[in-house]
């Protein structure tokens, strides 16, 4: 009780002290003081308090000191264990299951494992055909790159050709219209010489 009419005082104080709030002569300050006073006597008073005796509770539950004697302790683990024994063999007779049926399913077990180890090469096999596969569509996929690239070279050669041969023939037409020319201003020259001589004559 003590405790809990410091704790109030102190916490009334602090409410006082927030919001402003005064009773006549009863502060916040005033009411902290007092609080925490009577909370540090009350402190101070209980640190010479009595400690109080722990409860053997072994006197009442023996089994907690280990009270139990060991005959029992031997038994009851016997007797679960026998009880158990029995249950098994009673679930087991129950479900049909015998020393044959055991070793029925060990020889089924065994020749589980030696069908799983003829089905590995199987699957090797398959795996490795796969592969081959991929690498083969691989190898298809990368020549019909190589065949578009080599139409794409023989386009253009075949266009670079027919580049070339025309040029050729306009330098020969060039050729033919030089030597046209020539002849043309030579007989120009020709005429125009005449020109001039029968000219100076006169």
């Amino acid at each position: 009780m003590a405790y809990g009419l410091g704790a109030s005082i102190v916490i009334v104080g602090a409410l006082f002290k927030i919001i402003h709030f005064e009773i006549g002569p009863l502060t916040g300050n005033v009411m902290l003081t007092i609080g925490l006073v009577t909370e540090a006597i009350i402190f101070a008073l209980s640190a010479f308090e009595p400690v109080d005796d722990d409860l053997d509770w072994s006197l009442v539950y023996p089994e907690l000191a280990g009270g139990m004697s060991t005959k029992k302790k031997e038994e009851k683990p016997k007797d679960a264990e026998g009880l158990l024994s029995q249950k098994l063999d009673q679930l087991l007779k129950d479900a049909k299951i015998d020393a044959e049926l055991m070793s029925s399913l060990g020889e089924s077990i065994k020749n589980f494992e030696g069908a799983a180890k003829g089905i590995s090469p199987t699957v090797d096999s398959i795996a490795a055909t796969k592969k081959y596969g991929e690498e083969m569509s691989l190898a298809a996929a990368q020549m019909e790159s190589l065949n578009s690239l080599y139409k794409v070279q023989m386009e253009a050669a075949n266009r670079q050709a027919a580049i070339n041969e025309e040029a050729v023939e306009n330098a020969t037409k060039l050729k033919e219209q030089m030597q046209s020319l020539a002849s043309n201003l030579s007989s120009l020259n020709g005429v125009y010489g005449g020109m001039l001589s029968a000219m100076n004559k006169r």
